[in-house]
């Protein structure tokens, strides 16, 4: 079965890592076997080369490996973006033709500095929605890393210019007003509504899932925590919902450290058996030894109190 990303979307598109070895090679084997082990904690959906992915650091032929091992080890079970942002339009529609050709059901965007203004933004995109026809985007609005500012007036102008915009990628920060803005714009002018997956490591989830998102486009290691929180927000029971995110939280917190949540991450991936090493791709972030000791009580407890609370999510 073949996925193509629309305005439905919602769940967990978890964003993947891109392992590497101790040299900082791509690692292909543990590359599938995390693939494997997201689908298996239940994700509705894969999204790689993100700027959690490291996507900057590669070769343009390592992003097509990348993508070509994703998309194999998937099989079209679960729909896959990929993230193209690139500052020459050339380079971005070359890398969303393969992803594309390779299978995948849509494309991630975010601007860049030479889009500047609003109208900037909107003009860009539909650029690249001419070049790239038929092929849904996501809009990932990410301010704190792109220094590019939209409003949520902005958003629905993009929406209403850009048909082939299916998804925003939610993370601004603070964003919790911004996205009850998008929703209330969007009503209010009758545009069409777009999915919204929020990023920002969950650390706001509960929240954004009562204002109006579908769910959590993000990197989180324990991807099931994502999963069952937006399965039991969706299914009407908020309050569990939120007593199973708490237990992750120190977690969470501890992930969304600026400049250092990328190598935490990788860690728990690596404690957890899915990735051969935590190597991030210089330069980066490495765990010292009190880092290293710090996760682990973390983790402990966690493994501990999910023991009282959920032994059904004891890995």
């Amino acid at each position: 079965m073949s996925h193509r990303l629309t305005e439905d979307a919602k769940g967990v598109f978890i964003i993947s890592a891109t392992p590497f070895d101790d040299n900082g090679a791509v690692d292909h084997a543990s590359l599938e076997k995390l693939t494997e082990f997201y689908i298996g904690k239940g994700v509705s959906g894969i999204t790689i080369l993100g700027m959690m992915g490291e996507a900057p650091k590669l070769t343009t032929e390592e992003s097509t490996a990348v993508i070509t091992t994703v998309m194999d080890q998937v099989a079209d079970r679960v729909p896959v973006v990929v993230g193209v942002s690139n500052p020459g339009l050339d380079n971005l529609v070359r890398l969303a033709e393969t992803a594309m050709d390779k299978g995948a059901a849509g494309v991630m965007v975010a601007p860049n500095a030479g889009h500047k203004t609003e109208s900037g933004i909107v003009s860009a995109f539909q650029k690249i929605a001419e070049r790239l026809p038929f092929v849904p985007l996501v809009f990932q609005d990410f301010p704190l890393t792109t220094q590019i500012q939209i409003s949520a007036g902005g958003f629905a102008n993009l929406v209403a210019n850009v048909p082939s915009v299916v998804m925003l990628k939610h993370e601004d920060w603070p964003g919790l007003g911004k996205l009850s803005d998008v929703r209330a714009v969007a009503k209010k002018r009758r545009i069409k509504r777009v999915s919204i997956l929020c990023g920002n490591g969950g650390l706001y989830l509960p929240q954004e899932l009562a204002r109006g998102a579908d769910g959590a486009m993000t990197g989180f290691a324990y991807p099931e925590m994502l999963v069952e929180v937006v399965r039991r927000h969706q299914a009407g029971d908020i309050d569990a919902a939120e007593d199973l995110f708490d237990v992750f939280l120190p977690l969470v917190r501890h992930e969304q450290q600026p400049g250092f949540g990328l190598a935490v991450r990788k860690e728990v991936l690596r404690r957890r058996g899915v990735i051969a090493s935590a190597a991030v791709r210089a330069p980066g972030p490495k765990l010292d030894a009190t880092g290293q000791a710090e996760l682990g009580r973390l983790m402990d407890r966690l493994e501990r109190r999910l023991a009282e609370v959920a032994p059904e999510m004891v890995a």
